[in-house]
């Protein structure tokens, strides 16, 4: 799938270091252009690092609005094989992780996967919620632009609004901490680093199938732990399912984008942030399963409710999240592990408990967009304005 992005440069500001709710040690000047604080340090690391050529990189650059567009998920076409499973056949070992969630995959290389491999894994990945692949060293050192011509073939490219990604891919997000980090400075008054979440959930089209991996990573901790959004709803009472499924939800991209004008994110913001309304139920497109879909890092308020309606259900929600410990999986990173996962049907966070070793995590996420989200309740309109109160 082709794709072109209309960028406007701005040479004068160089790199900035990453922004992903860390900053390194560095001088900061004022943007006045953008009335923003930029970092003028680039993310450093010793020459001998295998990866540096991915470390993040930051220009000035800044992009329109994200247009809609039609989007084909390709785990449509898996369902017309004869065995919507046959990229599996040459895997040593494939074992589920959980009953309702993940399967983790060995002894295949995601590298050489065919257009109908592809497809197929597309289709696993929406059944399971996560398919972890380990040995895949051959795919990581492939590269950047391998990345985006995998990650393309799944939907349109996501360029996230605030964060580094690697010199001429803005495709590809980065994440990055090591000894010079400030770790996660906006959980400094939190009891927890876990922050359940769905990525980007505030675009129009949120992400589909995600890919993940570790470049580099501390020797223990570090983990990312998972959640099955169709199992945390089926959790819940089937009179409240029936309530939440008339209900819609604003996603924010606002704190997001203030957090780095602020500095404390690197200082830079590509788009303007955006909010949309999604229902609080969703279905998946391939599969039809229904799922929640709120999350305490993005979803603001209940459209069409008061105050303290709103704030009374998403805690209730955001706690069952939390708290359903036999709907979720916990990843332990190996090197040259992968984690493909659905962002239509799952939610994730990293925890973030190795400060104290000094140690590196730098990852990449490939993040294709999908469809606007599909109400569960055909009846639901999502085209009303939500207003600027509850």
């Amino acid at each position: 799938m082709s794709q072109t992005h209309t960028v406007t440069k701005d040479t004068t500001a160089g790199t900035l270091i990453l922004g992903i709710a860390q900053t390194h040690e560095a001088t900061k000047s004022q943007d006045t252009t953008a009335g923003t604080i930029v970092v003028e340090n680039p993310v450093q690391a010793e020459d001998t690092y295998k990866y540096v050529h991915l470390l993040p990189h930051f220009s000035k650059d800044k992009y329109p609005p994200l247009q809609p567009f039609q989007h084909v998920d390709p785990a449509h076409r898996a369902l017309k094989h004869a065995n919507p499973r046959a990229f599996l056949d040459k895997a040593t070992s494939v074992v589920e992780l959980t009953p309702r969630l993940g399967t983790e995959v060995k002894g295949l290389n995601l590298a050489t996967l065919d257009s109908d491999g592809r497809d197929q894994l597309a289709l696993e990945v929406a059944r399971r919620g996560l398919v972890v692949l380990r040995d895949q060293h051959d795919f990581i050192d492939h590269g950047p632009a391998f990345y985006k011509e995998f990650g393309s073939h799944f939907g349109r490219l996501h360029i996230h609004p605030a964060s580094g990604h690697p010199d001429g891919f803005p495709e590809i997000h980065l994440v990055y901490r090591d000894e010079k980090s400030t770790f996660n400075f906006e959980i400094a008054e939190s009891t927890t680093s876990c922050f359940w979440h769905s990525d980007v959930s505030y675009e129009l089209q949120p992400p589909g199938l995600t890919t993940f991996f570790l470049l580099s990573q501390p020797e223990t901790g570090g983990d990312t732990l998972f959640t099955s959004q169709v199992a945390t709803l089926k959790n819940l009472s089937p009179q409240f399912v029936s309530f939440l499924r008339t209900l819609k939800a604003v996603h924010s991209g606002v704190e997001q984008a203030n957090y780095s004008r602020s500095g404390k994110r690197g200082g830079i913001v590509r788009r303007e942030p955006v909010e949309n309304v999604h229902p609080v139920v969703r279905r998946h497109p391939v599969t039809g399963e229904e799922a929640l879909y709120v999350n305490r890092q993005f979803t603001r308020r209940i459209v069409g409710l008061k105050k303290q309606e709103s704030d009374a259900i998403l805690n209730l929600l955001f706690s069952h999240i939390d708290a359903t410990g036999d709907n979720q999986a916990r990843l332990k990173w190996s090197p040259g592990t992968i984690a493909l996962w659905d962002n239509r049907i799952t939610a994730h966070s990293a925890v973030v408990d190795f400060k104290d070793s000094k140690e590196r995590r730098h990852g990449a996420r490939i993040t294709p967009q999908a469809e606007r989200p599909i109400p569960a309740w055909e009846g639901l309109n999502l085209n009303e304005e939500p207003g600027a109160l509850y």
